[in-house]
């Protein structure tokens, strides 16, 4: 096998194993940290504003605890009430305070849609997720 083939086929494999290696990340077996990247903040009959997450007094920091069914921001610990999993994502719900918040996992790459709710408006957040 020539060099130049080989280091073909050694970066075809290497990103192979790194792809799987990646998804068994955020399957929900392990816990994860994610950094909020991107925020909108809604009221109902006006333009959603964007701003950075702490702009807007959401965390920029969140951890992920399959195990325990919990997420942690920087000042508070929420029960994960509702979890469904699919091949494609894992889908998280719960309450804190007034609002009903929604996280949703990609379980490929591990970026996440984060939403939180309440009958005068909304925060949609956006990020990434590592495992811990």
């Amino acid at each position: 096998m020539k060099e130049s083939t080989f280091r073909m086929a050694l970066a075809v494999f290497l990103c192979f194993a790194s792809a799987t290696l990646s998804a068994a990340e955020f399957d929900g077996s392990k816990p994860l940290l994610c950094a909020t990247i991107d925020a909108h903040a809604c009221d109902a009959g006006e333009t959603c504003l964007r701003a950075l997450p702490s702009e807007l007094g959401a965390p920029q920091f969140l951890r992920i605890d399959f195990a325990k069914k919990t997420v942690t921001g920087p000042q508070h610990t929420t029960p994960i009430r509702f979890m469904q999993t699919d091949e494609k994502q894992i889908l998280l719900q719960g309450t804190e305070f007034t609002f009903a918040w929604t996280i949703v996992l990609d379980t490929v790459d591990g970026t996440i849609g984060v939403t939180l709710v309440n009958r005068e408006n909304a925060l949609v957040l956006f990020g990434a997720c590592t495992a811990m």
